[in-house]
């Protein structure tokens, strides 16, 4: 039976280039090609991609997001700033993530600012008389510095099952120390969104009672040296006063605390 020659002494023409070559460097490719060793292209990957399954659509042992609650959160030293003669105060709080009207609770403010007592910051007081849970006309010790309309909170503790079962209440109109317009078992926005109701019921004589403020969410442009060359952010943001300010200054002192009206609760999850 005939056989092949070896080739060592012959010559092939590539199929790729053309060109003539030793018999003994040719190779076969992939494609089917005879092609000199120096023009083989190895098969690319993505050509024979390996399978794959679909997608799984859940995981085995889910559990529900968890729906945070509205928290409190530390200011910057000496975070307010008033101006004489001007019911405005404006608050820094960098990227505070707040948005315009959120009712906004301080607490634990080291010292007055511009003439406003650290009590109208904190907007504290208590009830003049006891209310049941329909009463729309409340009486309070002192309304004075409290807006004149907007949304106050009062604190009441089961004592039997240790939860907080705090009224957020909203009311229209403020008139010698008694609120009026209210309705009972509401919530105030906080961060743009509203907590779900809380539950209207009976406070005794001398709770305690919070007010908050409504805020206005100041943006400022800042320059930039790559592109955009500019950018907004939104670090700090105002509230209106009852009474001016007797003059410009700023403090507060440290760790003053601004939190939701509503921040001791088993009733503060988002709707």
């Amino acid at each position: 039976m005939a056989k092949f020659a070896s080739g060592r002494q012959s010559l092939s023409i590539s199929d790729r280039s053309g060109l003539a070559f030793p018999y003994t460097e040719m190779v076969r490719e992939w494609t089917g090609a005879w092609v000199h060793i120096s023009e083989y292209e190895p098969k690319q990957p993505q050509l024979d991609p390996r399978p794959h399954a679909a997608d799984p659509q859940s995981l085995q042992r889910v559990r529900p997001a968890r729906t945070e609650f509205p928290t409190t959160d530390f200011l910057p030293i000496n975070p307010f700033t008033t101006t004489g003669s001007s019911k405005e105060v404006s608050v820094s709080e960098p990227e505070s993530q707040r948005k315009n009207n959120d009712i906004v609770r301080f607490y634990k403010v080291k010292a007055p600012v511009g003439g406003v007592a650290i009590s109208t910051f904190e907007l504290t007081t208590t009830l003049a008389a006891g209310i049941n849970a329909v009463t729309d006309t409340i009486l309070l010790n002192d309304s004075s510095e409290f807006p004149a309309s907007g949304y106050i909170m009062i604190k009441k503790l089961n004592t039997t099952t240790g939860y907080f079962e705090n009224e957020v209440i909203q009311y229209t109109g403020n008139t010698s120390h008694t609120l009026t317009g209210c309705t009972r078992g509401t919530n105030s926005q906080f961060r743009g969104a509203v907590p779900k109701n809380t539950t209207a019921s009976a406070h005794a004589s001398g709770a305690n009672v919070y007010g908050g403020y409504s805020i206005t969410m100041v943006q400022t442009t800042i320059k930039y040296a790559g592109q955009p060359p500019t950018f907004t952010r939104e670090n700090s943001y105002t509230f209106n006063l009852v009474n001016n300010a007797t003059s410009t200054a700023t403090g507060g002192g440290l760790q003053v605390l601004a939190g939701p009206l509503n921040d001791n609760t088993n009733q503060t999850l988002i709707q």
